[in-house]
Formats: structure tokens, C-alpha cells, sequence
């Protein structure tokens, strides 16, 4: 059976003290969800956003993060030398937000 990529997903997030909130993800492909925490641009905290619509990040590191949710898109099994996939990818499908720890 073929995944039909039918719309784009799309979710909201937001922060209220320390927990992230995302609402109910629009034209989900039912994929991999994911909240993806960077800070200066270095991932530093992945973790399951299927389960819950809210998240309390666990961050050692001090300062100015950024939140995103994404989505994996499989689009074949192709890999390189590395073993990395060079088709299929995470995908984003919420906004940005910053906050500070």
C-alpha cells in the first residue's frame, strides 16, 4: 500500500510557562510527530509529540531555544554511503516559537 500525501499537515504551537502545546495536527499523515528543540541552531532535545498535546522540555542548557513540531515524510527507502536517507525526511508542520530557559 502507497502513503498518499494528500494536504499538508499543520499544527500550532505555543508555549505557556514551561510546557509546549501544540493543537490537533490538520491533514495528518499519521507519521513519525516529533518536537524538535534547538538552540543555536544544534538540535539538543528530540521527543514524541504523538502522544499528548503538551510537552515540559528536560534542557540542562541555559539560554534562548527554539521549538518545532515535524513530521517524517517517507517517500522510499533510498539511502547513501552513510545510511542516511536521501528522499524520505522530517518535514516541518508547525510554526517557530523561542523561549528561554
Amino acid at each position: 500500500m502507497e502513503q498518499k500525501f494528500e494536504g499538508t499537515p499543520k499544527s500550532e504551537i505555543r508555549i505557556d510557562g514551561p510546557k509546549l502545546l501544540r493543537s490537533e495536527v490538520t491533514n495528518d499523515w499519521g507519521s513519525l510527530l516529533r518536537w524538535v528543540i534547538t538552540q543555536n541552531g544544534k538540535e539538543v532535545n528530540v521527543h514524541n509529540a504523538r502522544p499528548m498535546l503538551n510537552y515540559e522540555p528536560k534542557l540542562s542548557t541555559k539560554g534562548s531555544h527554539e521549538a518545532v513540531l515535524q513530521m517524517w515524510k517517507y517517500v522510499d527507502y533510498k539511502k547513501d554511503a552513510q545510511g542516511e536517507f536521501t528522499n524520505s525526511k522530517f518535514v516541518e508542520v508547525s510554526n517557530k516559537i523561542t523561549f528561554n530557559i
